[in-house]
C-alpha cells in the first residue's frame, strides 16, 4: 500500500498560493510585514504607532487576523489608511489561502507598505509562509526571558525582534537583555528593537529601520 505523504501535500499547496500572494505584493511594489506574536504583546499598538508616524508619505495598507472579532481592524482603520479584516474562525493562524483572498479585492491598487497581524499564537505561524519580506516577531517583557528559547521555531524564521512593553519594566521581572541574548543564540542575524507604545521608546529606531527597508524595496522595484 502506497503511503501519501498528506502534511507534505498541505505545505506545498500553501508555499504555492504564498509565491503567488508574492507576486501580487510585487506587483503592489510593497514591502510585507507579518507581525507574530502572542496575544497581548502589542501587535496592535506597534501597526498604530507605525501608521501614524508614516501615513503622510507612505502609502499602506494592513490585513489583521483575528479569531472573531475586527476590534483591531477598526482600532488601526481610525488613522485614516487602508484596513482589511480576516476572521479565522477557530483557526490559529493566518495562511496563505486567507491572505490570497483578501488580494483578489486589492491586488489592482499599489502600497509601499503592507502590515498584516497576524493571530496570537508563537506555534503555527512560524511554518505558515503568507508571501512576506520578512516576519517581525513581538515579545513583550511581562511574558517571561526565556520565551525566545521556548519557542525557538519562531525565533528562526523572524527577521526582527521586537521587545515590547518596555514601560513595565519596573513593575514586573523582564530583563531585555536576557531576551535579546537568548533570540540570539537562536538566530544571529535577528534584528532587535525595544519598544513602549505608550511613551514612544525606541519607535524612532523602529521607524528609521523601516524606511531603510522601504527604500532598499524601492531601488529593487526600479532596478526591474
Amino acid at each position: 500500500m502506497k503511503k501519501i505523504d498528506l502534511q507534505r501535500k498541505v505545505v506545498t499547496e500553501s508555499d504555492r498560493i504564498a509565491a503567488g500572494n508574492r507576486q501580487d505584493f510585487e506587483r503592489m511594489g510593497a514591502y510585507v510585514i507579518n507581525m507574530v506574536s502572542s496575544p497581548g504583546s502589542g501587535k496592535t499598538s506597534l501597526i498604530e504607532a507605525t501608521v501614524k508616524a508614516l501615513k503622510d508619505d507612505v502609502s499602506i495598507f494592513v490585513i489583521t487576523g483575528d479569531l472573531m472579532t475586527d476590534n483591531d481592524a477598526a482600532r488601526v482603520g481610525r488613522h485614516g489608511v487602508e484596513v482589511s479584516q480576516v476572521t479565522t474562525g477557530e483557526a490559529c493562524h493566518l495562511d496563505a489561502r486567507m491572505i490570497a483572498r483578501k488580494l483578489e479585492e486589492w491586488r489592482s491598487r499599489e502600497y509601499d507598505l503592507v502590515m498584516i497581524e497576524n493571530v496570537g499564537n508563537l506555534v503555527c505561524p512560524a511554518s505558515f509562509d503568507l508571501g512576506e519580506d520578512i516576519k517581525v516577531l513581538l515579545i513583550s517583557v511581562t511574558e517571561g526571558d526565556d520565551k525566545p528559547i521556548k519557542y525557538p521555531p519562531m525565533v528562526r524564521a523572524s527577521g526582527a525582534l521586537v521587545i515590547s512593553k518596555t514601560d513595565l519594566l519596573p513593575y514586573v521581572d523582564g530583563d531585555p537583555d536576557t531576551i535579546e541574548a537568548n533570540a540570539l543564540k537562536i538566530q544571529p542575524d535577528i534584528k532587535t528593537f525595544r519598544i513602549s507604545c505608550k511613551t514612544g521608546e525606541g519607535i524612532d529606531q523602529w521607524i528609521g529601520w523601516l524606511r531603510s527597508q522601504l527604500e532598499t524595496k524601492r531601488r529593487i522595484r526600479d532596478r526591474s
